[in-house]
Formats: structure tokens, C-alpha cells, sequence
């Protein structure tokens, strides 16, 4: 256990399931209270309660800045406040870029870019306004570093998230407050479940075959489990990372190594 971490409070957006629910996991292990925020309210209720009666589910559209700052006000209703923000909700869809449309386009970036903003902005405001040295753990990807074919929109959507990760650091870092994310690669979830199928249809190939292709790009020789991502999150969010601040850590097994 990281004792430091112990008697923390959380939030996790996007935590009713995959790598959400592995953080908002890895969290209650520590010793943390956890509010798990998830568009699927009644998904979110019952996550939390399979961590136990003292953690809670809410609520969320990250899209929605009112909808961010009633998820929020309510966790500090109920916890008294919070010290950790992993935003972790995301989406992705997969097209060629010809064939987009700018439905698809604002779709991923309506959540994984604004999400991201909405939500670290009310963190930080949450922060200074209690002179507190909270800790933000943003969710990008693989994706946002590399240009992923038939994901371009996706791509885009997660370069700004560690575009914006490094911005929002380098303010907040006067006031003792870090920003980081992770850039996970194939992680088996149910999101990946649904890439697979539709990039098996785009390279005219079997979904075995992609997720085989998948563990030859990993020099770990595996895919990558939500586990893998929410312990690094865990490690992020602790005083052991306590100098760092800015970072795009890459949890891909191998698949990016810069």
C-alpha cells in the first residue's frame, strides 16, 4: 500500500468500466475514498458499491461543463472535497479520414478533448481555491503520440490531450499542483473489443488476426491489461512521482519507446 495515499479522496470519469474501474480498483486499495463518475449513472452506483458503502457513483457528461461542475459539487458535498482527479472517460470511433464526417470528428473530440478540459479545469479550481496540492492523471494513448491509421480523428483528440496535459503543468506548477497522463496501447476493454471488429472489417482480415497483430507489435509479447494503466495512475498519483509533472508516460509494453 502507499500510506501516503491512504484517507485521499478521487474522482475517476469514465470509471463504471475498463481501465476506469480498474483506477477507481487500484484507488480503494490504497486506502482511497473513490467517487466514480460515468455518464452511466446507474453503471457508475454500481461500481462504487462494489467498492464499499464509504466510496460513490455519480453521474457525468464530460462534454457538458454543468453537468462536470454538479458531478463535482456533489463529491465535495459527500467527501468534503478531493485531492485526485483521473480523468479517464473517452471514446473512439474508426474511419478512414475520407470517409469522416464532422459528426465523427466532434464526437471524439467533444469527450476526449473538452472532457479533458472541463474536468481539469474544475479540478484546479478546486485546488487553488483550497490551497491544496492536488494531482490531475489525465488518460491520452498510444494514439497520442503515433498517427494512427483509420483513427485520425482519435489521434487528434488525444494529441491535444497531452498538448493541453503539458500547458496545464506548466501553470499549475508554481502551486504545487501535477498534471500528468498516460498513453496506454492495446488495452483489452471494451472499447478495444469494438476497434477490433472494425478494423478487421477496414484491412479485410478476421478481429483474430488484428489482436494478433496487436501482441507482434508489443515487445512484452501481450495485450495490455486496464490493470497495467491503473497502476501507473496509482504510481502517478502518489508521492513517489511527487517531481514529476508534465509527463505523456507511455504504458504500452513496448509499442512506443520516446
Amino acid at each position: 500500500m502507499l500510506k501516503d495515499l491512504a484517507g485521499k479522496r478521487a474522482i475517476v470519469t469514465g470509471g463504471a468500466t475498463g481501465i476506469g474501474l480498474a483506477i477507481a480498483r487500484q484507488f480503494q486499495a490504497a486506502g482511497m475514498r473513490v467517487a466514480i463518475a460515468d455518464l452511466d449513472e446507474a453503471g457508475a452506483v454500481k461500481a462504487a458499491a462494489s467498492l464499499g458503502p464509504q466510496h460513490m457513483g455519480v453521474k457525468i457528461d464530460v462534454r457538458d461543463r454543468a453537468s462536470v461542475e454538479r458531478a463535482f459539487a456533489d463529491v465535495i458535498a459527500a467527501f468534503g472535497g478531493y485531492d485526485i482527479l483521473a480523468a479517464n472517460a473517452g471514446v473512439s470511433s474508426m474511419k478512414l479520414v475520407v470517409d469522416l464526417e464532422e459528426s465523427d470528428w466532434d464526437f471524439n473530440f467533444d469527450v476526449n478533448a473538452k472532457g479533458i478540459f472541463f474536468t481539469n479545469q474544475a479540478a484546479v479550481k478546486h485546488f487553488l481555491a483550497e490551497k491544496r496540492q492536488g494531482v490531475i492523471v489525465n488518460t491520452a494513448s498510444l494514439a497520442g503520440k503515433w498517427g494512427a491509421p483509420w483513427l485520425a480523428h482519435y489521434s487528434a483528440s488525444k494529441f491535444a490531450v497531452v498538448g493541453f496535459t503539458q500547458a496545464l503543468a506548466r501553470e499549475m506548477a508554481p502551486h504545487g499542483i501535477r498534471v500528468n497522463c498516460v498513453c496506454p496501447g492495446f488495452v483489452k476493454t471494451g472499447m478495444q473489443s469494438r476497434e477490433v471488429e472494425w478494423e478487421a472489417q477496414l484491412r479485410s482480415m478476421s478481429p483474430q488476426a488484428v489482436i494478433d497483430d496487436y501482441v507482434n507489435q508489443t515487445p512484452l509479447g501481450r495485450l495490455e491489461e486496464p490493470d497495467d494503466v491503473a497502476k501507473t495512475v496509482l504510481f502517478l498519483a502518489s508521492d513517489l512521482a511527487g517531481f514529476i509533472t508534465g509527463e505523456a508516460l507511455n504504458v504500452t509494453g513496448g509499442v512506443r519507446m520516446d
